[in-house]
């Protein structure tokens, strides 16, 4: 399964006729150039989890930021690092699963 596939059921899971309405996903782009996600993680299994940063400047056109603030994972990345960001956001995910009911 791929990335965006991953997280469109992601947040089709979180959707419960009141979640959504406040809060979300959002990808947006960078001027620098490059990409901005927000996940807001309020009202959901990862709300209080713990999350270690990911940070790597290996250049201007080579980095990414990945971390939580005030309840929301926030990822930044170059150009190439959207599917990248997404993957650290979905593979911290795995570790607070919600059982299948």
């Amino acid at each position: 399964m791929n990335r965006l596939t991953q997280i469109q059921d992601w947040y089709a899971a979180h959707c419960d006729g009141v979640w959504e309405h406040t809060w979300g996903v959002k990808i947006d782009s960078l001027d620098n150039p490059g990409w901005w996600v927000k996940i807001n993680l309020v009202g959901t299994e990862l709300e209080h989890a713990e999350f270690t940063p990911r940070v790597w400047e290996h250049s201007k056109s080579d980095w990414m930021n990945c971390c939580v603030k005030d309840r929301v994972f926030e990822g930044a990345g170059d150009t190439a690092k959207l599917e990248t960001i997404l993957g650290v956001f979905l593979d911290w995910t795995k570790q607070y699963e919600r059982p299948a009911s």
